[in-house]
């Protein structure tokens, strides 16, 4: 998950024939914005279009940029908001550059995901600093 900057917020490993889905209350639950706990909308693509989240995003007051699927029911979409969720997309890129993450050596979950929080923190040094490039 990162925000509108492209600077990572959290991370969450699963098992690999888990549909993210099913862990987005679980992310959404670790992060943590500023004095917040919840960011005020949330982007995904069509394969988070779920009664379930759409219905827990509502509960906590956060929008929901999420376009439906084509067996569901349109609903209203910002285009202007979902456009912006290529910032994900690059964040998650720029991960993938680290070998270390792509390629996955790490065998355990715990240290993969200790991998992924360097790489995050690398990536969030960067974004506040642009004159560091190492």
């Amino acid at each position: 998950m990162t925000d509108g900057r492209g600077v990572p917020l959290g991370a969450l490993a699963t098992a690999g024939q888990a549909h993210e889905s099913k862990s987005f209350e679980t992310l959404l639950d670790t992060i943590r914005i500023r004095r917040r706990r919840r960011p005020n909308a949330v982007a995904g693509d069509k394969g988070y279009s779920y009664g379930r989240i759409r219905a827990w995003l509502r509960r906590r007051r956060i929008q929901a940029v999420i376009p439906t699927r084509s067996d569901q029911p349109t609903l209203p979409l910002d285009k202007d908001q979902y456009r912006r969720r290529n910032v994900v997309e690059r964040c998650i890129g720029w991960l993938k550059h680290c070998r270390r993450i792509a390629t996955r050596f790490e065998k355990l979950a715990r240290h993969f995901l200790a991998m992924i929080t360097l790489a995050m923190i690398q990536r969030c040094l960067r974004i506040l600093d642009p004159s560091n490039r190492t």
